[in-house]
């Protein structure tokens, strides 16, 4: 009685990998990571300020969003008397957009709300500011721009664009993504 053959030959097993190596090879160079940054950077934004807008309801006071271009990130001030002002104990925090993103449109079509990387008109301490009311109301709206740092250079990345956009009266916050294909600005969320 003869037993039959059981597993793979290191042989066998090292032209498995091999084969494998290759087709990611070819793979990996067709993934584009920054499509998936830029995503990403759109819905943790928009899921922070709808949590930020959930905050002023149960907390009862305004928490106002301020658009740091510089840096590329939101800075978060939880203002507890409703002042407008950082005051003692009022806690204020940054929350960066993420590698490689910024605010602007890059050479993408601008929307209803304008073409600046950041349409609000509020500012408070020197950068432009939304602020969310303890009705979960906006204080206007307005709303900005998401995209990679390489569609500021290079005119054939429109699609990285996406957009933000707050509702005055609900402070609901729509996403946007650009379409390259029709042009248009096509609704994520």
């Amino acid at each position: 009685m003869r037993l039959g053959r059981q597993g793979f030959s290191f042989i066998e097993l090292l032209i498995v990998c091999i084969l494998l190596g290759l087709v990611a090879a070819f793979v990996a160079p067709s993934i584009d990571v920054t499509k998936y940054k830029i995503e990403s950077a759109m819905q943790g934004v928009g899921i922070t300020l709808l949590g930020l807008e959930r905050q002023s309801i149960t907390q009862q006071h305004d928490i106002i969003v301020m658009f740091d271009q510089t840096q590329q990130a939101l800075r978060v001030h939880e203002d507890l008397n409703n002042n407008g002002v950082v005051d003692a104990g009022e806690r204020v925090r940054r929350i960066p957009l993420g590698d490689q993103i910024v605010y602007g449109l890059g050479s993408a079509t601008a929307m209803p709300m304008g073409a600046g990387p950041v349409t609000f008109t509020k500012v408070v301490s020197g950068y432009k500011a939304l602020v969310f009311h303890r009705d979960g109301s906006a204080s206007e709206a307005a709303g900005f721009y998401l995209t990679s740092i390489r569609a500021t250079k290079y005119s054939g990345y429109k699609g990285d664009a996406r957009a933000i956009v707050l509702d005055r009266a609900t402070g609901r916050a729509s996403w946007y993504r650009f379409n390259t294909t029709g042009s248009t600005w096509v609704r994520a969320f």
